[in-house]
């Protein structure tokens, strides 16, 4: 078994945390996706899509996107778990990750992807385009983003964590979320101290500097 992922990438970062809080160790090669090698052989049929990170198993099948590489991971290593132990739990952290995934993270990196020079010809994850970066991608992007933060700052107020008492996948999807925010300029630490609370307790965690 082999990840292939990318240093710099969010989602590679989300998997390399999720590894090291389970304690275990999976073999890495890095793929450098800014020199375009997602897109030569045999990455490209590895993975159609191009995008890191991507798990190979040692009979040659391909996991790709960063929650279902975790989820393997979790099936394999359970203890501690990140995704739920009844079926409560796991409905609940599911909840809370796809909130975190589709309202935050996704305008977020929309908003990231519209305004950093790095990602010009590349707004789409995984492709070579010639689609514009648009001022207002990034507009809307912190429009919604700023919803979202308003939604979970209640959450935290109450809980110690995204799901609840415990730390689960939620965590860390929105610990890159809000590190995109900081990067958007979008103010954090005073209008929403719950999630700045939050952040600072997981940004200390040793798991981040993976």
């Amino acid at each position: 078994m082999k990840l292939y992922d990318f240093g710099p990438a969010a989602n590679s970062k989300r998997v390399r945390i999720f590894i090291s809080e389970k304690g275990i160790e999976v073999p890495v090669v890095e793929l450098n996706v800014r020199d375009d090698a997602q897109f030569k052989e045999p990455f490209n049929s590895m993975n159609p899509f191009h995008c890191v990170p991507f798990l190979e198993l040692d009979d040659g099948t391909v996991i790709a996107e960063s929650i279902s590489v975790c989820r393997y991971l979790e099936e394999l290593h359970p203890e501690p778990s990140f995704f739920g132990r009844t079926a409560e739990e796991r409905a609940i952290i599911d909840m809370w990750n796809r909130r975190v995934e589709l309202d935050g993270f996704m305008p977020a990196l929309h908003a990231t992807r519209n305004n950093v020079p790095l990602f010009k010809g590349r707004v789409v994850p995984g492709t070579r385009t010639d689609l514009e970066q648009l001022p207002t991608m990034v507009q809307r992007g912190k429009e919604m983003l700023d919803i979202f933060l308003s939604r979970l700052d209640p959450q935290l107020a109450v809980n110690e964590f995204v799901a609840g008492s415990a730390i689960s996948i939620a965590d860390i999807t929105c610990f890159f979320v809000i590190n995109m925010a900081n990067s958007l300029e979008i103010e954090t630490e005073s209008k929403y101290p719950n999630i700045s609370r939050w952040h600072n307790e997981f940004s200390a965690r040793p798991s981040t500097a993976s």
